[in-house]
């Protein structure tokens, strides 16, 4: 199995190598369809807006969402193309991570000047109780 931080990694230098060569402001779809490719040409599993469910109190909700990528089962990858992330990107990325139950998960802007600035790396640090 390979460690999700070395999956991370290369998920950056990808997303680093597409926006310097398609440039910004594209649309997600677009960084998705080419970063998916990318990296399944590298070797890894990708799964493309891969449904999530909800399950609460024995109730089950289908494809209540639906993640940009998930890399080989282990790492959520949500692509933007906006003028500047907000705090409402963030809390879906950690949805998909306490959903899915992964730890850690990138959430990509591409519409900036460098893909430097359009990078956050979110971990899921909640434990429900048992």
């Amino acid at each position: 199995m390979v460690d999700v931080d070395a999956i991370s990694a290369h998920v950056v230098d990808a997303a680093i190598r597409i926006h310097r060569g398609l440039g910004p402001g594209l649309l997600e779809s677009v960084y998705e369809t080419v970063l998916a490719a990318d990296l399944a040409r590298r070797g890894y599993k990708v799964d493309r807006q891969r449904p999530v469910d909800i399950t609460f109190d024995g109730m089950r909700f289908q494809g209540a969402f639906r993640v940009d990528l998930l890399i080989e089962d282990r790492l959520v990858v949500e692509i933007k193309s906006v003028e500047k992330l907000s705090g409402v990107h963030a809390k879906q990325v950690l949805t998909y991570l306490r959903l899915l139950d992964q730890p850690l998960g990138l959430l990509l802007n591409f519409s900036g000047e460098t893909m430097k600035e359009g990078i956050r790396r979110l971990a899921n640090n909640h434990r429900p109780l048992r």
